[in-house]
């Protein structure tokens, strides 16, 4: 059998009983490391003992230390018999090593046994007269890249080894809390004569001096540290509560369709910008339409929001194959062409018909004629170049010409959507957004009009008085300043 013991946070009193009489009266007992403020207490009283502490010194990472440590252990169990394997604080309580070792021993079938012990989440209750019931979360600094945070519940955070583990962990947490927010710094806890515990700014973690293998930090709950997702939801549904906004609680689906249209856009001009300040507050307008809608749908009992996550979630994971299954790619025109195949299996569009008609209608006209004819260019419906569509804009503008002073308002619009539609094809063709272009030139048009009005304040006019000749003529002038 394997027994696995906890030797306290550190003080002599923490070790039991039955680990001290364990310990002593064992032949094979392994310790992960000698670095342990008990240590030197156990060999006084002839605890005999080999430790692991040279694998620390030959191997480039902990996952890597504590697989070995855990083969080892098994290797020793079938040539000694029965062994001891201690290790600090609790078994149980962020020890890696014993986990590997666990589902090691599974595997072999080999009986283990964990004598309980206390751990220094224990010690961190006591000095900081913590309940846990009040909520509590634990969390390997090696690991808190991959932890998500969480103000609505202390946090404690172990393995803060040296200086540059803090920094990491600095960084983190500073992603999500307030940089000035006070946490507490635990070394040492539960060693009466080393023990040192004191408030910190969250800014100041990795410029403590005495940071080393004892070192802990605890986050106390503090719901106004930071605004997160959960907040945003809780917001929402106050708004939209008994009491709330009257405005808010007015809106439906299709109240919302113009406001989350007008947030996107203003989403691509602070891009256009290149605003960062702009693009965060117009991204949270982008959310906050999403949350929206969401919580219409959880009012009326069709979904919420929890289903709009999971629904995005599994269409990545779906549509990317590549990463998430065995599918091999080389490069991305393949990523497109699985997706777009994922996608007509997800629709069931079985024609390339379906595939044209499948693009939104609600889309402005220049985009959705764009993506129209690049789905139609896939099957080799195309021009070879932009020679042959610019003659089909001629041949389309002379169609206009035919029909424009006629009665016929059909055809007219017909006419003039088959221009429009040539023009987009022309943009497309040389690999020019339609819409980028169109606002180029709306801008330019915007330029040249405000400097025929400045030119015509100047001249004494008001530009409503002046002729279309008078105006055509500065209209020309600007063509040769620069306008800002």
């Amino acid at each position: 059998m394997i027994r696995i013991v906890g030797l306290g946070p550190g003080s002599k009193e923490s070790i039991t009983i039955g680990t001290f009489q364990l310990l002593k009266n064992s032949e094979n007992v392994f310790f992960r490391t000698e670095i342990h403020p008990n240590i030197e207490y156990l060999r006084e009283l002839g605890v005999k003992f080999s430790t692991y502490d040279n694998k620390y010194e030959n191997l480039d990472s902990f996952d890597r230390v504590y697989e070995e440590i855990a083969k080892d252990l098994i290797h020793r169990h079938k040539t000694l018999g029965d062994i001891v394997y201690a290790v600090p604080g609790h078994p149980m309580v962020a020890e890696k090593s014993v986990s590997i070792l666990i589902e090691l021993c599974k595997d072999e079938n080999i009986d283990i046994e964990v004598l309980p012990a206390i751990s220094f989440v224990d010690a961190i209750m006591e000095s900081l007269k913590i309940d846990p019931i009040n909520g509590v979360k634990i969390i390997d600094a090696f690991d808190i890249e991959n932890q998500i945070l969480d103000k609505r519940v202390g946090t404690i955070i172990t393995q803060v080894y040296n200086k540059f583990i803090a920094s990491e962990v600095k960084l983190r947490l500073m992603e999500y809390f307030n940089d000035n927010m006070e946490i507490y710094f635990i070394r040492a806890a539960g060693i009466r004569e080393l023990e040192s515990i004191r408030k910190i700014f969250l800014y100041e973690l990795d410029r403590q001096e005495d940071i080393d293998h004892l070192t802990s930090i605890y986050i106390p709950k503090n719901l106004d540290s930071s605004k997160d997702f959960y907040d945003l939801l809780e917001i929402m549904d106050v708004l939209r509560g008994e009491g709330g906004c009257p405005w808010d609680r007015e809106q439906t689906h299709e109240s919302l369709k113009r406001y989350l249209i007008e947030e996107c856009y203003e989403v691509i001009e602070a891009i256009d910008e290149q605003d960062e300040i702009k693009l965060i507050e117009e991204l949270g307008d982008v959310l906050l339409q999403v949350v929206f809608h969401s919580q219409i749908g959880k009012e009326d009992g069709y979904f919420n929001i929890q289903d709009v996550i999971k629904g995005i979630c599994i269409k990545l994971i779906e549509r990317h194959p590549h990463v998430f299954g065995e599918i091999q790619v080389s490069n991305s025109d393949e990523v497109l062409y699985n997706w777009d195949e994922i996608k007509k299996k997800e629709k069931g569009l079985e024609t390339y018909t379906d595939e044209l008609k499948h693009v939104a209608r609600s889309l402005p006209a220049l985009i959705r004629s764009e993506k129209v004819q690049k789905k139609a260019a896939k099957v080799g419906f195309d021009w070879e170049d932009a020679a042959p569509a610019l003659e089909k804009v001629v041949e389309e503008c002379d169609e206009v010409k035919q029909v424009y002073k006629t009665q016929n308002r059909e055809k007219i619009v017909e006419e003039v959507g088959d221009l429009i539609f040539s023009t987009v094809n022309v943009a497309r063709l040389l690999d020019i957004d339609p819409e980028v272009a169109l606002n180029y030139t709306i801008d330019k048009f915007i330029s040249r009009f405000s400097y025929i009005e400045q030119k015509s304040l100047e001249m004494g006019k008001k530009i409503t008085d002046m002729t279309l000749e008078e105006m055509d003529k500065l209209w020309e002038m600007s063509k040769n300043t620069k306008l800002v």
